[in-house]
């Protein structure tokens, strides 16, 4: 390169920061505070909403944006800061904004649903609920989705604006178990209800409170059905039904109270009578 060439960019060098070295100093020095700043504000907000009753995913994006704010408002100042013309800057902004927003419209009611989950908790994890033909215990409650856990371990993950708006059940921490026994229209139903109650008294896994119930139900065939509706934690709700129909069965054993299963009694009529003989 020509020697004058790379004076004279020098020179327009060594001119550019005597003329805005101030500046430009002054810009990275606010800049550098900010982030100081940002991260300062960030943990005493953490800090503070931790002491809330507060979702995570709340305190968490809460704090974020308090982060970006500063740290968006120091950007801006130290650009003016250094001679930038910042309009131009924020218009673009607004127009990349509304482009973005338009583009993630699904993202963002998403974000907006959940959100409205989190504040107003129709439920909160370790529940069970019910919505949308599916079911499972509340595992975690996040900014998009929620995920709920079934039995065998599986996980269904729900997207938040299918939440709000819809009918939900929600059983709450505990369910209730629908279990029937049949009993011989001989028993002594007194005798046949106290066994019941106590079995269930006696299970570890079956609440004492609310108080589990028991009593007919109906009256079939060949047996009277005993209704058994206990109550029971949301994660002990498979094994409880398990353990309370094995000690039913051994109880009704232990004090001879029968459990008859279906039988059916055929005839035969006219046995021992020879086919008739029609004529022609």
């Amino acid at each position: 390169m020509n020697p004058e060439v790379i004076n004279k960019i020098w020179d327009q060098a060594i001119k550019f920061l005597f003329e805005n070295g101030p500046k430009l100093a002054s810009a990275f020095v606010i800049f550098v505070i900010g982030i100081l700043l940002s991260r300062v504000a960030g943990r005493a907000m953490l800090a503070w909403l931790n002491k809330r009753d507060l979702e995570p995913p709340v305190r968490i994006l809460i704090t974020r944006v308090v982060k970006l704010v500063i740290l968006g408002f120091s950007l801006m100042l130290a650009a003016g800061t250094a001679g930038m013309n910042i309009t131009p800057l924020v218009t673009g902004l607004g127009v990349v904004g509304v482009g973005v927003g338009l583009a993630l419209q699904g993202v963002l009611g998403n974000l907006m649903a959940g959100l409205l989950i989190i504040f107003t908790k129709p439920f909160r994890v370790g529940e069970y609920i019910e919505i949308h033909g599916v079911q499972g215990q509340v595992h975690a409650i996040e900014l998009f989705s929620v995920h709920l856990m079934h039995g065998d371990r599986s996980r269904v993950v729900i997207p938040n604006r299918k939440v709000i708006g819809e009918i939900l059940h929600n059983y709450g921490s505990i369910r209730q178990l629908d279990l029937s026994v049949g009993v011989a229209y001989s028993s002594d139903l007194n005798k046949v209800l106290n066994a019941v109650n106590a079995v269930l008294a006696r299970s570890p896994l079956v609440l004492k409170e609310p108080a589990p119930v028991a009593g007919v139900a109906s009256f079939g065939d060949s047996a009277i059905t005993i209704a058994v509706k206990p109550w029971t934690k949301v994660g002990d709700f498979g094994p409880a039904a398990a353990e309370v129909n094995k000690a039913l069965a051994e109880e009704f054993r232990k004090q001879g109270i029968e459990m008859p299963f279906p039988q059916r009694e055929i005839r035969v009529l006219n046995a021992g009578e020879p086919p008739a003989i029609r004529g022609a």
